[in-house]
């Protein structure tokens, strides 16, 4: 039998993917736009504490996938910002 323990960085990897799914969901329905802010946000920061768990419990596939979705994140972040300014 198969022990379920929880650690911090199991809920930190856990806070990551439900982040990412409401932002998802929120795009789907409407309720965000996909340039702006608060849908970026949600997703780096996402990624962000997904990554923080992979550091513990390692699996390349998803390392890569999360490290690549941060930096769009943060890419779609910066560009939004510098069109805002314009």
């Amino acid at each position: 039998m198969m022990s379920l323990t929880m650690r911090w960085y199991d809920w930190a990897g856990l806070l990551g993917v439900a982040l990412t799914l409401v932002a998802f969901y929120l795009l789907q329905a409407g309720r965000l736009r996909g340039d702006g802010l608060s849908y970026q946000l949600m997703n780096a920061f996402g990624a962000f504490a997904v990554l923080i768990s992979l550091l513990y419990a390692f699996n390349l596939s998803a390392f890569v996938l999360e490290g690549l979705w941060l930096a769009i994140s943060v890419y779609g972040i910066v560009r939004g910002r510098r069109a805002r300014t314009r």
